[in-house]
């Protein structure tokens, strides 16, 4: 499965990253937040060594849920210099 990453800025120079099956659109219920498009077509599944540093834990289980899979509250990345 490849996917499209998009990424919005939290407190503390962290980020938050949702991950979105490829050409399709945030759902609904998350474009209530501004997402920066990060990446396309990244592979997720069994060949997702890329997706690590998004810290998006059960990518595939969490899209069959609910249409998009994002980084939990205690997974946010630090990405400060």
């Amino acid at each position: 499965m490849r996917v499209d990453i998009y990424r919005r800025a939290e407190s503390d120079q962290r980020h938050s990253y949702l991950a979105v099956p490829e050409g399709r659109l945030i759902p609904e219920e998350a474009t209530n937040t501004d997402w920066a498009s990060e990446a396309r077509g990244v592979e997720g599944g069994a060949q997702a060594e890329l997706l690590g540093k998004y810290a998006i834990d059960g990518l595939e289980q969490q899209i069959a849920e609910k249409g998009y899979a994002i980084t939990s509250l205690n997974g946010r990345v630090n990405d400060g210099a």
